[in-house]
């Protein structure tokens, strides 16, 4: 069987680092103004709470992964006697993080370990690691945590918990073959009636399967992949010129016109101020 999740993560590469392990006391807040990554926080023990951008708040009071895929301002609380023993780090993607893969998933991701042993067994060496002092500590934090992330897009699939993008779409048996014709082939000119072949479906099912499954048209997904490749080849120092014919357009003029439509910047632009992201 096609590994479908590994054909995506191709495209999109995943870094993390931890920035705190340690006991939590306190507020510590985390915004989503003109930052460029997610966050994951996994409590070890103890308890504490999480509030979301409207204030919502939901107590997580035994060991579990709290994934903010996208920039999204939230609070973790948590008082001395709470005993909460936790490792954040923020998780970046190579295109940004608005891109078909982290938009795919929901806002926030909560998993108990204990409905988890997977996950419970991959967060042993990681807690290991975040709890001792040994030289090469961070770096195998950080590596252990960009594993630790693939298995816990796994997880998400395996037990269906997208609601609408990409990964829901792969998920279904009907669409999988055309999302994956066109992720494999972007400089194809796909049209409808050849998507829907590629599936079994008269034309008008799939375009409604599509967009239910989706939460956007086959026209739409097809210019979104199209951009995230763009920029995962800008950030390899690829020329916009020679991006074009890999990605479907005919020159380095019609390329910039659909990345402006998609992010509202030039390609150029795009790239300065994904540079200028990373080094903030």
């Amino acid at each position: 069987m096609l590994d479908k999740l590994s054909e995506v993560l191709k495209h999109f590469s995943i870094s993390a680092g931890v920035f705190y392990t340690g006991n939590l006391c306190g507020l510590s807040a985390f915004s989503d103004d003109g930052i460029h990554e997610g966050h994951l926080h996994l409590l070890q023990q103890g308890r504490m709470v999480v509030f979301d951008h409207q204030g919502n708040k939901q107590e997580i009071a035994e060991p579990a992964v709290l994934f903010f895929p996208r920039p999204a301002h939230h609070r973790l609380k948590a008082d001395r006697r709470d005993n909460a023993q936790i490792v954040c780090a923020s998780v970046r993607y190579g295109t940004g993080p608005q891109n078909p893969l982290a938009n795919a998933l929901p806002g926030l991701i909560v998993v108990r370990l204990a409905e988890a042993p997977s996950l419970k067994a991959a967060t042993e060496l990681l807690f290991a690691e975040a709890f001792q002092e040994q030289d090469g500590r961070q770096a195998m934090m950080d590596r252990l945590t960009e594993v630790f992330i693939i298995q816990l897009l796994r997880y998400v699939v395996d037990h269906d918990l997208m609601h609408k993008g990409m990964l829901a779409g792969l998920a279904n048996p009907r669409l999988s073959p055309a999302i994956m014709a066109i992720n494999a082939a972007p400089e194809k000119n796909w049209t409808l009636e050849a998507l829907a072949a590629l599936s079994a479906m008269s034309r008008s099912k799939f375009a409604e399967l599509f967009r239910e499954q989706m939460g956007q048209t086959a026209g739409d997904y097809i210019l979104e992949w199209r951009v995230a490749l763009t920029q995962n080849l800008l950030k390899r120092g690829k020329s916009v010129g020679v991006i074009a014919n890999e990605v479907g357009y005919e020159n380095a003029s019609a390329l910039a016109r659909a990345f402006r439509k998609k992010t509202g910047q030039s390609p150029r632009q795009w790239l300065d101020n994904s540079r200028r992201g990373e080094l903030q």
